[in-house]
């Protein structure tokens, strides 16, 4: 009886940390996706005009784009630092730590003074502060992965859908985002578009909180008692898990490169070539983040019944599709055909995204999952997320039509598609026991 009372209590311990995980993971990953969309929409809109001002305005807006690209270069090295902390120490205090660093980084950019004030010194300072925010996410998504999937059962279950929690925080930031923007900008040319920024302090103040009260996950204290931690996870998991890091950041490819285009260049391409108003845009891009909030978490639900590998290979191939529809859509100038196009592009790009976080983390075994998931995960942000919107300026400037952007996003998705097909599929490898181990028992 009392060993009965002791499993029932354990279980229920265990089933309380698992939704509070999944919430602190949604939570702190929303607002660490809210300061990072933040900055790529003022980039888009605002910062060409603020920081870098030049005659030629398709210039300033490439170098307003660099600098929102330089925080998806420094994403990589915030993968390799956090994950090396997060195999070694845990998962909660690397996670504590990115939200931290973050919060910081966004608010001071509320803060840095424009091109009129100290001349370059402002991009200049503006750049440093995307660079550290950059870092702040590399770390933070196999943190957040990994505290919602380590929780769950370690074999079967709902992996899927629980590693879709996190990912659910990307709409959620990119709507606050959005809004944030749409909201506050227009209450003054100078200080309005601060106030987003600032707010990150609250926002990260908040989610610190819930994530002081979770434990650490029971798959990393498993390593820790049997005495498994690596001194130097990230040299192990390039050294024994290069395959699985390249395919990871190649599996990403028609899911980061065509997610940028349809939330970063849309905005200038629909308002300066199109000739729609920034706020109808605006209003598209929210509706379709708000459908968004719905099919993450279905299809990462779909992926435990149908399988992960398989639910990508299908989502890559419609976005091939989904490529030479897209942009005729555009194209008409028609408002209801243009609405569609940017809505209709959210559940099509979600059915990769959606299970795509438990694909790659379940691709590593536990002692190296947080090193080897980060890597592989950030590294596809330098190759194919962080370069799409500048990829799409130049395609777009060089040939004067949006077909050629069509091909570069097919291509992106088919190389997804070859990646998902050669990435093994552990779905049903145990969670918490390490796979070299069940190899060998196999």
């Amino acid at each position: 009886m009392v060993e009965r009372q002791e499993l029932d209590a354990s279980g229920q311990l265990r089933r309380r940390q698992l939704v509070r995980a999944v919430i602190a993971s949604a939570v702190g990953t929303s607002i660490e996706w809210y300061d990072f969309f933040l900055y790529g929409f003022a980039a888009s809109t605002l910062f060409a005009e603020l920081f870098f001002p030049t005659s030629d305005s398709t210039t300033g807006l490439l170098v307003a784009l660099g600098t929102y690209f330089g925080g998806f270069a420094a994403r990589p090295i915030g993968a390799a630092i956090f994950g090396h902390y997060g195999d070694r120490i845990g998962r909660k205090a690397a996670l504590i730590t990115t939200l931290i660093t973050m919060g910081l980084a966004t608010a001071l950019v509320g803060l840095v003074p424009t091109y009129q004030q100290i001349g370059i010194w402002g991009g200049v300072l503006l750049t440093a502060l995307r660079l550290l925010q950059g870092i702040s996410v590399g770390g933070e998504w196999g943190g957040s992965v990994l505290l919602a999937t380590e929780w769950g059962k370690t074999r079967g279950g709902k992996r899927g859908f629980l590693g879709s929690w996190p990912q659910f925080g990307v709409p959620v930031g990119l709507v606050l985002g959005y809004l944030a923007l749409q909201i506050f900008q227009p209450l003054h040319p100078y200080w309005g578009w601060r106030i987003p920024f600032l707010l990150s302090l609250v926002l990260a103040g908040v989610g610190l909180y819930i994530r002081l009260g979770i434990l650490e996950t029971p798959v990393f204290a498993k390593v820790v008692k049997e005495n498994r931690v690596e001194r130097v996870p990230v040299k192990e998991a390039l050294a024994k898990n290069w395959r699985e890091i390249v395919l990871s950041a190649l599996l990403r490819t028609g899911q980061q490169a065509p997610f940028y285009i349809f939330t970063v260049f849309i905005l200038t391409y629909a308002t300066k070539t199109l000739g729609f108003a920034a706020n109808d845009v605006y209003t598209y891009v929210i509706v379709a983040g708000l459908v968004s909030l719905v099919t993450v978490p279905f299809w990462g639900y779909i992926s435990d019944l149908v399988g992960r590998r398989r639910l990508y290979i299908v989502g890559a191939a419609l976005m091939v599709v989904w490529s030479f529809v897209y942009w005729p859509l555009l194209d008409t100038r028609v408002p209801a055909l243009v609405f569609l196009a940017i809505v209709l592009a959210a559940p099509i790009h979600d059915i990769q995204y959606g299970p795509q976080a438990t694909f790659i983390a379940e691709s590593f075994t536990g002692r190296l999952r947080y090193s080897g998931a980060s890597l592989g995960y950030q590294l596809a942000s330098v190759t194919s997320g962080g370069p799409a919107p500048l990829i799409a300026v130049w395609l777009y400037a060089t040939y004067q039509s949006s077909f050629a952007i069509a091909v570069y996003m097919a291509i992106c998705a088919a190389i997804s598609v070859v990646a998902a097909w050669l990435l093994k599929d552990r779905s049903q490898h145990d969670y918490a026991i390490e796979y070299d181990e069940q190899q060998a028992t196999t």
